[in-house]
């Protein structure tokens, strides 16, 4: 989190905005709080939806599928605002690290933690799915590792500015999770969410992408033509994951039996398993610990770190009613030489912004040089009027304006709240990009 800067609103229709959470090509995302206390991810679109009706129609038909998903391991569309200017998308706070940032800073995650990030991320497209709805943008930075699993965000959002005639020279996504089928112009759908999925799982197993990372055009061209590097993937899930990101769309499982084969179902299993059955017990299988579905509230000036303890993805960790998964399951667990594979909170606080620091933002301040200059005119005229003589009015003026300028820049370095906002940093969510693992930002923190 940082704290809002000076172009940043303090509110969005009933919300009130805390912080920045982060921001890219498709917006600002803000921790908010609604008027119950609630803490709440707002995000507001770079889209401007009034001069064309039927854009924004289609916008609002979009989001308002995605609010239908049922959440399970997702987090869920709260409220959408395509009248306002710029609109907006509130969705449930999760605070967690992304797994972008978990893997960047831990490495690879292995053993049963990574059965239960794919448990987890399955079980949120299959519910994203089954409400007809397509991720368009499903990646290590869309995963949110909160304290009770793994947690799909963003969902519909790219979907929706996809199909907005406004956006149509753009396509949505991050290049080295993106299918095939969208670099060759060919319709997108839910094949498309499972590629990224497996994609997403290759990155958590190997701490890269399986196409590499680099230049749009070159990993665009290793999409297209080149094996996945797989490592880190072995057994069921790495065969599962490779038939995932396999170049036909066709060849690919839909994401319910990918759900159902990590569970351990088969197509000669028995009786076909309902749908909700197995989004339940997904959920349960994914999930390290029963925590609360809302965090506590914050105060909205200060953001203290979170007093629970870093939590840590278990071994043998389900749901007390969830049977536990027979496919994928080692005997042993070990540890990466990265580090434990734990799931620490995401709350950090601003970089420290020390004198000088703040001295470089103020010192070329436009408002502060404005208000000098002028409060300096304002001393060589009284100067004139008082001496008739042009010299020592120049000089009193400029006396005037170094000492007004000077007592500001003093002023303004000294206050601790003279923080800049931050800019943007690009999340992949605009024009296709290469995924260099830098830090992103995720709305679902």
């Amino acid at each position: 989190m940082t704290p809002l800067g000076p172009r940043d609103p303090d509110r969005t229709g009933p919300y009130e905005l805390l912080s920045r959470l982060g921001a890219g090509g498709q917006g600002v995302v803000y921790l908010g709080r609604d008027q119950q206390g609630t803490l709440v991810a707002v995000k507001m679109i770079n889209l401007d939806l009034h001069l064309n009706p039927r854009a924004k129609a289609q916008f609002a038909k979009e989001i308002a599928a995605a609010r239908r998903v049922t959440p399970f391991c997702t987090a869920q569309i709260l409220f959408a605002d395509v009248d306002s200017d710029p609109p907006y998308v509130v969705s449930e706070y999760i605070e967690g690290p992304t797994l972008q940032r978990h893997v960047r800073e831990f490495g690879p995650v292995t053993g049963n933690a990574l059965h239960r990030l794919a448990v987890g991320t399955a079980t949120a497209l299959a519910a994203i799915h089954q409400s007809d709805v397509v991720h368009c943008d499903l990646k290590p930075d869309n995963v949110v590792l909160g304290a009770d699993g793994p947690r799909v965000i963003d969902f519909g959002i790219a979907r929706a500015l996809d199909v907005t005639e406004t956006m149509t020279s753009r396509v949505m996504g991050t290049a080295p999770y993106m299918a095939p089928e969208r670099f060759r112009d060919d319709e997108v759908g839910p094949a498309s969410d499972v590629f990224a999925w497996a994609a997403t799982i290759a990155f958590a197993a190997a701490g890269r992408p399986p196409f590499g990372t680099g230049t749009v055009v070159a990993v665009m061209n290793r999409v297209l033509h080149d094996p996945p590097d797989l490592a880190g993937l072995s057994g069921p899930l790495g065969e599962l994951v490779g038939q995932c990101l396999d170049k036909d769309h066709r060849a690919r499982p839909p994401a319910e039996q990918v759900l159902l084969r990590l569970l351990g179902h088969t197509p000669r299993a028995g009786a076909p398993v309902p749908i909700q059955t197995a989004l339940q017990a997904g959920t349960d299988a994914a999930a390290t610990q029963v925590v609360p579905r809302q965090p506590a509230m914050h105060e909205p000036t200060v953001h203290p770190p979170t007093t629970r303890g870093p939590t840590t993805y278990q071994p043998t960790t389900h749901g007390p009613t969830a049977p536990p998964p027979t496919a994928y399951q080692p005997t042993t667990y070990q540890p990466t030489t990265h580090g434990p594979t734990t799931y620490r909170p995401a709350g950090r606080g601003p970089e420290r912004d020390t004198w000088s620091r703040r001295v470089r933002r103020q010192y070329a301040d436009a408002w502060g040089i404005s208000a000098a200059i002028f409060l300096g005119a304002a001393g060589g005229a009284a100067g004139y009027v008082a001496t008739t003589a042009p010299g020592p009015a120049a000089a009193v003026g400029a006396v005037t304006f170094v000492v007004v300028y000077g007592v500001r820049l003093l002023v303004a370095t000294a206050l601790p709240g003279a923080a800049a906002p931050d800019a943007p940093a690009p999340d992949g969510s605009g024009a296709p990009t290469s995924d260099r693992g830098g830090p992103t930002a995720h709305p679902g923190t």
